[in-house]
């Protein structure tokens, strides 16, 4: 206890007063502000002296030139873990994503405050609040008491819940996404690298839609033919260019292809059984797809097909070497994913981690995170949305084959 306190007066005197926020956080570069001043490095500039409008703006973008910066310089293996904070606010007319906080008013607006209050009272779940309940905490209580409370109601409620969730996250691709800048920006790297490896935590389909909408071929562990079955080699293979033309004996790798990883599954994602054999299928007609829900159970499902495969391929990417890792919307409230991280950055020196959120600006947020920024010279926290971050997300034309014959001396 007198250790996370001494973490919390430690991280509030960085601010310097409750004015002072700080939007970058790592070793050797901070970028701090407040009405008066903005704070580079420990350098004080004075508002009067700025080349800007406000000291916020002159900040941001220098927090941004930071970034850019840092991703810039190409990394062998390039990793990005998408929380939810890539899908919020996305979306078309009144259907966009939401934070846990918005699947809960939607649960409460569907199912009604008397049932949901009763129903809590059932499962013996004593923190209801209509305003904010913990939404994942009530369905692994309910889930528990399902093992031993013989009620039909108890199930049905956990039935109309898990489908409001999987309406909430049907969600339509807008023009002009993130989404479609950001696989641009990204994807935009040297052909001798390894792919582009995308590994999101959320359900619905916004990065397969951009992919789909712009060209870009999806390895997503799914077989190309027809019926679409997951097997884990898939993602061993790619795609190459073959041609007549071909003089140099080495590898043509096809422009525009990613690999898109789901580690708590998918809204198209369905198990079938053909007798003894269970497999999984792509399908958009699923009414009942195959997803860890909420729950605090998520580490034990993790440890089944297909979620093992996709969680082994993502500790397997944070020890290559020369791995970069850029981690955007993500809470750390998953401890397993967390665990992985950390181990990471403790056992392979390679690894730099740039972790994007706009709460990375608030006092009690990340602190374990921030913490570690301070001594460890690979760590970077920026506050920052993601549709922002897609937007300053440095575009490297140079490597962008898509529009261009491939340069064979990179």
């Amino acid at each position: 206890m007198l250790y996370i306190t001494y973490q919390i007066i430690t991280l509030k005197r960085l601010y310097r007063g409750k004015l002072m926020k700080q939007i970058l956080f790592s070793e050797k570069n901070t970028v701090k502000f407040d009405l008066d001043y903005v704070e580079i490095n420990e350098k004080k500039l004075q508002k009067d002296d700025l080349d800007s409008s406000t000291t916020e703006s002159y900040a941001i973008s220098k927090m941004r030139d930071f970034y850019s910066s840092l991703i810039a310089k190409q990394y062998e293996n390039l990793v990005v873990l998408s929380g939810s904070g890539t899908s919020v606010g996305i979306g078309i007319e009144d259907n966009k994503g939401k934070t846990m906080h918005g699947l809960w008013k939607s649960v409460i607006d569907t199912l009604s405050k008397e049932k949901l209050e009763n129903f809590c009272t059932t499962i013996k779940y004593d923190d209801f609040k209509e305003e904010d309940s913990d939404l994942e905490a009530i369905l692994s209580r309910a889930l528990l008491a399902q093992s031993y409370l013989d009620d039909k109601d108890i199930y049905q409620t956990i039935e109309d819940i898990q489908t409001i969730i999987r309406k909430e996250c049907a969600l339509t691709l807008p023009d002009d996404s993130p989404h479609e800048a950001f696989l641009k920006k990204a994807t935009s790297r040297k052909l001798k690298y390894s792919r582009l490896k995308i590994f999101t935590l959320n359900y619905d389909l916004l990065f397969e839609q951009a992919a789909s909408k712009n060209g870009y071929v999806v390895i997503d562990g799914f077989s190309f033919s027809y019926p679409r079955r997951f097997n884990g080699v898939n993602y061993d293979y790619d795609i190459v260019l073959r041609n007549n033309s071909r003089i140099v004996n080495e590898e043509n790798y096809a422009t525009s292809v990613f690999q898109l990883y789901k580690p708590h599954g998918s809204l198209d994602w369905e198990k079938r059984k053909l007798g003894t054999e269970e497999y999984i299928l792509k399908t958009p007609e699923t009414k009942q797809p195959l997803m860890i829900y909420p729950n605090r159970n998520k580490y034990e499902s993790s440890y089944e097909q297909p979620y093992f495969e996709m969680m082994s391929r993502f500790q397997q990417e944070l020890r290559k070497q020369n791995t970069f890792l850029i981690v955007i919307g993500f809470s750390f409230y998953d401890m397993h994913i967390k665990a992985m991280i950390y181990e990471a950055l403790n056992v392979n020196p390679s690894i730099n981690l740039l972790m994007v959120s706009p709460d990375v600006e608030k006092e009690n947020s990340f602190l374990d995170l921030k913490r570690k920024a301070m001594h460890n010279g690979s760590i970077y926290l920026v506050s920052e949305t993601f549709s922002d971050f897609a937007k300053h997300y440095p575009y490297s034309r140079i490597y962008d084959f898509s529009t261009q014959e491939i340069n064979k001396n990179e």
